[in-house]
């Protein structure tokens, strides 16, 4: 086993685990390939990243399916608009620097942040309204954008999508955060779909990783089932706030 993966699959673990309850392993994983793979090119990190992130999102999604009402006739245009929008987010970086969009997207997260924070009933409870055909076209419309986003910058898609889906569908957090795994594995095989073909992933290090990956998102989700919607809230407001931080940090150093 290449010593790197030492270092890496309990990163990888740790990613899918945070990442199956409110997205952000990239946060965790991203940063971790570019110091154990400095000599690497930062497109193939990025793609071995999106191989092991998809499968462990695949693997947490499956597990969602089983225990939380999803509605599929929202979510599948939903996450086919997202596909489409992140293969064109991914084509829009050779058009427009990614970092162009980050000051954009620290004020978005501020607001998120800030709105969920003064309302504690936020994603307490779900609706249980039934979603009407607006809904649908509702869903393909933040589907595409998330989509696009997610393709051309990334970080966030999570917590944006949980966001979006507690507060224009009404869900609780545990089925937003459920509802918003179906949308990430969309935008993540779109990647795929560049990366595998260009020969971008590092399959030596991303199978581990996968493998990793999904151990952790199988505990990530166990534990945002089992904690409940006061749980995902508090380690959504974390995610966000650090994210923030983060954002906010790469602008002005």
């Amino acid at each position: 086993m290449p010593q790197e993966l030492l270092f890496l699959l309990p990163l990888a673990f740790i990613a899918g685990m945070i990442d199956a309850a409110v997205g952000g392993g990239g946060l965790i994983l991203v940063p971790g390939l570019f110091t154990v793979l400095p000599r690497e090119l930062p497109a193939m990190l990025m793609g071995t990243n999106k191989l092991a992130a998809a499968m462990g999102t695949l693997s947490a999604t499956w597990r969602y399916a089983r225990r939380v009402k999803l509605d599929w006739h929202v979510l599948l245009p939903s996450a086919a608009a997202a596909f489409v929008g992140a293969y064109f987010g991914a084509r829009a970086i050779h058009l427009l620097p990614a970092d162009s969009v980050r000051p954009m997207v620290v004020v978005l997260l501020a607001v998120m942040l800030v709105y969920t924070w003064f309302k504690p009933a936020f994603g307490g409870e779900d609706a249980g309204r039934p979603l009407t055909r607006r809904d649908r076209y509702l869903g393909m419309a933040i589907g595409a954008a998330i989509g696009f986003y997610d393709g051309f910058f990334g970080p966030g898609t999570g917590s944006f999508l949980i966001f979006l889906f507690v507060r224009c569908f009404h869900f609780d957090f545990v089925r937003a955060s459920a509802s918003a795994k179906v949308v990430n594995l969309a935008t993540n095989f779109a990647s795929l779909a560049f990366f595998i073909p260009a020969k971008l992933v590092l399959f030596g290090y991303a199978i581990p990783m996968a493998i990793a990956n999904i151990a952790g998102a199988q505990v990530g989700s166990m534990l945002a089932l089992k904690g409940g919607n006061t749980w995902i809230r508090r380690l959504f407001l974390t995610l966000a706030l650090v994210l923030l931080a983060k954002l906010s940090w790469d602008m002005i150093k």
